[in-house]
């Protein structure tokens, strides 16, 4: 018999095949790599209709019930990172695919998070550009000693970028859903309503999880609330924010700008504001594109694969 095939998807920088040891799958899979993002669900599936394997980089391919019924051939989805909120794994047990998933490591999120906050607070991009111009300085940077770090969400990403704010001599205060005084007391943060962290924050960093309680839970009420010298950071999902609101928020000058890795659409399309706000510092959805991250996700796909091909799955996602 023929060697299932296997696609790998998104490999935007064209690495996958050098962060780990693929050898295990030498003559036991049939593997592509697609550099190029695959767009829109009619197109994803005539792409993907050979494939009983299938390895998706994060949230950038969505797999919904609408696209998994339709797979017909696809038995196994292996996705980056313990958990995929892009993938319907309800929708994939009913059509009899299994879903696993592969280690994680928050470290690089947060290092990316506070690569942000100093390039908004120190106007990096633009004074770069100035000397890159053949010019010198045109802004004042801000301070990060003395002001307030509003932690919208405390989690493991949440408590790491907190604990940096504390060593730039940062007031921690700290809001989510479920957050407990005793949770705060552990990390140094004062815990406020929602409406006090975006009032009083210099800096607002999101740290949630998407879900139906957090999609747009930073909305025109919660900017309106924000000074006008504070930034927002978002390096966790972009549909947290209301996209639309922060971009006005932006443009008006009501708040500082923004710091973002993450968006409802991604690729961000070539014509949203974002791109160009000369206050929205954009990355794009570099959180955990580290080599460290990377090397671990490709050595647990390549583990996964074999693992189901031996009949033995592992790190299965349950719905």
């Amino acid at each position: 018999m023929p060697a299932p095939r296997a696609a790998l998807l998104d490999d935007y920088q064209g690495v996958a095949l050098d962060m780990a040891d693929w050898a295990p799958l030498d003559g036991r899979v049939a593997l592509d790599v697609f550099r190029r993002h695959i767009d829109g669900e009619d197109q994803l599936v005539a792409e993907l209709a050979p494939y009983e394997i299938v390895v998706a980089m994060r949230e950038r391919a969505p797999f919904p019930r609408s696209v998994l019924e339709r797979l017909d051939n696809l038995k196994l989805l292996v996705t980056t990172g313990p958990r995929n909120a892009a993938i319907d794994v309800a929708a994939a047990r009913e059509a009899g695919i299994m879903v696993c998933g592969t280690g994680g490591d928050v470290h690089s999120t947060s290092e990316l998070t506070w690569a942000l906050i100093l390039a908004c607070v120190r106007q990096l991009p633009t004074e770069v550009a100035n000397v890159r111009r053949g010019g010198w300085m045109t802004t004042v940077g801000g301070d990060l000693d003395g002001r307030t770090l509003g932690l919208l969400g405390l989690g493991r990403i949440g408590a790491l970028v907190g604990a940096v704010g504390r060593a730039f001599g940062m007031e921690l205060i700290a809001w989510s859903q479920n957050l407990t005084p005793q949770r705060c007391a552990e990390h140094s943060a004062t815990p406020v309503s929602k409406d006090e962290l975006f009032g009083r924050a210099d800096v607002v960093s999101v740290h949630l999880v998407l879900s139906d309680r957090t999609r747009g839970l930073v909305g025109e009420p919660e900017l309106r609330l924000m000074k006008p010298t504070a930034f927002l950071v978002n390096t966790s999902r972009g549909p947290i924010c209301d996209e639309e609101a922060l971009a006005r928020a932006c443009a008006e000058g009501r708040i500082a700008g923004a710091g973002l890795d993450a968006y409802g659409t991604e690729p961000l399309p070539a014509d949203h504001p974002f791109r160009h706000l000369p206050n929205v510092i954009a990355t794009p959805h570099i959180g955990y594109v580290s080599e460290r991250v990377y090397r671990g996700f490709f050595t647990d796909i390549v583990d996964d694969i074999v693992a189901y091909l031996d009949g033995n799955p592992r790190r299965v996602v349950e719905p």
